[in-house]
């Protein structure tokens, strides 16, 4: 019987674990933590989100320059099939308000039990054997320890740390599923570009994605210590980048200690990280009132206010307060904040400078990664016959919202049916 190795257990390696096991080939599944998917299961501790209902053609273009080869990756496993393969577990799902499709209770845990136990007890296909705490540590290298042995070329061999010591194992077949470089404290760490760049295979850096940013300067230490945690609700943000694409969106996010954060702020980061990565900094514009047209802000502005304060005026008449009143006083000088106009057009256009991306391993995901044109169609490496990539390690990304999950899934089990190919060879 063939034997294939998966390396990492999460979305992307458990999956083409599954499509291994079903074909009836032996899978065993290493990874470096104590216990399987801890990020999936983090990731879906506020809610599962497991993919999104919107239109294919709309699905494809979340992933920006990547889209032809993530919709090649689709013609196997997409969306659609990935609501078909919770319901096949017995987890039903829904879609909500946004378009985003959960489990119907919401939850990460249920689906990942019996997802385990489809793997470890399957009604047809060989049992996927797990072994944990097993951190890969590259490529074996022929030594006195294993003289003796005649290694078929076509036979791959893996070093792994373990609690008793370096492990070496034979794979007629692998399949690297070992993330990116976020939260690094729950196995995704990068370590694997600099073994796989010495075995002659391409990789793009590894950068933070779906991240927050400092801001320019810092914020003043009154506004981050009575704002920093605290979210900007019903506002929008426009950024234009120096190639002329345009990004404007209505949603919320929140302020940091040193800077922004949250969903639209993730929605947006890929734009500003390359624009503070090839000009230093980036300045999106912030609308406080996107519902509401300059003509008529300006308006409430200058209403005559007799004796309150500015603040009491705005909250009054703009119901401008709390954050987004003091993100005005943290921003704009006193003078501008005395001039109606300005004033007026600052609430729909204030103009926020970030100057660094957070660090990677605060980041929810990470572009960069393995590049297609070092793989073939099926995700095997060209220069590593035998070793196919799957998931995050992979060089793309998506904003947050499902897309992100469903990438992973189905590049693992693009992966898995493509060792089948190459095992029958």
């Amino acid at each position: 019987m063939k034997k294939v190795v998966v390396v990492g257990a999460g979305p992307a390696g458990l999956m083409a674990a599954e499509v291994l096991s079903g074909a009836g080939v032996q899978v065993l599944l290493f990874d470096a933590m104590p216990s399987i998917g801890r990020k999936f299961l983090l990731a879906g501790k506020g809610g599962l989100n497991l993919t999104h209902a919107e239109p294919a053609d709309l699905f494809a273009t979340r992933y920006g320059q990547r889209r032809g080869q993530i919709e090649a990756i689709f013609k196997t496993f997409d969306a659609a099939s990935v609501r078909a393969w919770a319901a096949s577990l017995g987890i039903e799902t829904f879609v909500g308000s946004s378009g985003r499709v959960f489990p119907a209770d919401m939850k990460a845990a249920p689906l990942l039990r019996a997802w385990l136990a489809r793997l470890r007890h399957p009604d047809n296909g060989v049992p996927v054997t797990f072994l944990m705490r097993h951190r890969w540590t590259g490529w074996h290298q022929t030594t006195p320890s294993v003289s003796g042995l005649v290694t078929p070329k076509d036979v791959t061999w893996l070093d792994f740390e373990t609690q008793h010591g370096p492990v070496e194992v034979q794979a007629d077949a692998v399949v690297l599923a070992l993330g990116g470089g976020s939260w690094g404290r729950l196995g995704s760490t990068g370590a694997w570009v600099p073994w796989l760049q010495a075995k002659g295979v391409a990789v793009a850096p590894l950068q933070p994605a779906n991240c927050g940013f400092d801001v320019s300067s810092g914020w003043s230490e009154h506004f981050a210590s009575r704002f920093a945690g605290l979210p900007f609700k019903s506002v929008a943000i426009t950024f234009n980048n120096a190639q002329g694409v345009e990004f404007s969106r209505k949603g919320e996010f929140v302020a940091t200690a040193t800077g922004l954060e949250g969903s639209l702020i993730y929605a947006v980061s890929a734009l500003l990280r390359d624009e503070v990565l090839l000009h230093g900094s980036a300045t999106l514009q912030l609308d406080l009132l996107p519902d509401m047209p300059l003509e008529r802000v300006l308006a409430e502005v200058k209403h005559p206010r007799g004796t309150r304060s500015l603040s009491s005026h705005l909250k009054s008449r703009l119901h401008i307060d709390g954050i987004k009143a003091a993100i005005l006083y943290e921003l704009l000088d006193k003078e501008r904040m005395n001039d109606p106009l300005r004033l007026a057009q600052a609430i729909k256009a204030l103009p926020i400078t970030v100057t660094a991306a957070r660090p990677i391993d605060e980041a929810i995901s990470t572009a960069g990664g393995v590049l297609f044109e070092a793989m073939t169609e099926q995700l095997m490496l060209e220069a590593l016959p035998g070793v196919f990539c799957a998931g995050e390690m992979l060089d793309w990304e998506a904003p947050t919202g499902g897309y992100l999950l469903t990438a992973c899934l189905a590049s693992g089990v693009c992966a898995g049916q493509g060792v089948l190919a190459y095992l029958e060879k």
